[in-house]
């Protein structure tokens, strides 16, 4: 944990930092959080342990933090997030760089953008998406967000192997996922998403195979921009996705005691998160 921050905290806190005495204008938000494991779409973001072998700990904290701006009342907007990992080899730093626009469609709030993840140091993982969502609120029974991701990039987070010559391409993978919120008390809200990625027929061809992940659980509003969140995170098709964690003995007929661990396993996740 303590190498962690002492190696994150100089590229992700200090640009929310340095901006804070613009934060003063509502056009510009932004947060910081701590996580005690990091998924994205139901899997493990910090995998690499020693010798590269795969960590099988729940605990696998992640710093956090971003900016959005909004261009006054017209629905424009641009935003950057960022986040410590450990997936691929040379980066430890995720960096999300996003615009978009904002509008009402009826009772629905629409969103259209594109988004592309960056890791510096290894761009084998970079990523571009177009997104689009439509979120739907009653008082009564909830909030609903329906969103759609579609891959643009050549590659989708290195699954295709493209950047190392494979010849084959992450391109046309979808995310759908559907998210569900219901404030239960006063300031304790229940949060709960389902999505599907369906990867490329080349990164299929590998056996990455298509999968479900979830999201369940709540979060507590202390007020003055502090809450925390705590969740269940996984995801279904674990076979699929095993790393290495322990290579065994090799007796000459086969490794014995050989393990592995998949970074679609659920785990138990909290999340302190502060808005400025």
């Amino acid at each position: 944990m303590k190498n962690i921050l002492r190696t994150a905290l100089p590229v992700l806190a200090l640009p929310v930092l340095s901006a804070l005495p613009m934060l003063a204008s509502a056009q510009l938000t932004g947060n910081v959080a701590l996580t005690t494991n990091y998924k994205f779409r139901g899997q493990d973001q910090d995998m690499l342990g020693k010798n590269d072998y795969a960590k099988t700990s729940a605990f696998k904290p992640a710093i956090q933090g971003g900016l959005d701006y909004a261009f006054g009342d017209s629905g424009f907007y641009v935003g950057n997030w960022n986040s410590s990992v450990n997936w691929l080899k040379g980066n430890s730093i995720e960096s999300d760089i996003y615009g978009g626009y904002k509008f009402k469609a009826g009772p629905f709030d629409m969103d259209v953008g594109a988004l592309t993840y960056i890791y510096p140091g290894n761009s084998s993982g970079n990523t571009t998406e177009l997104y689009g969502s439509a979120g739907y609120t009653d008082e009564t029974i909830g909030s609903f967000t329906l969103k759609y991701s579609h891959t643009v990039s050549k590659d989708y987070f290195g699954y295709a192997g493209n950047k190392a010559g494979s010849g084959l391409k992450g391109t046309n993978t979808g995310y759908l996922n559907l998210a569900y919120s219901k404030e239960l008390l006063p300031k304790l809200t229940l949060k709960a998403a389902v999505g599907y990625t369906n990867m490329s027929s080349d990164i299929r061809s590998l056996g990455y195979k298509s999968y479900v992940d979830y999201n369940v659980g709540a979060s507590y509003d202390f007020g003055n921009g502090l809450s925390l969140a705590g969740s269940v995170q996984g995801a279904n098709k674990q076979s699929s996705y095993l790393s290495v964690s322990n290579p065994g003995i090799d007796l000459g007929f086969g490794a014995f005691g050989k393990q592995t661990y998949s970074l679609n396993k659920a785990r138990f996740i909290l999340t302190l998160t502060k808005t400025l």
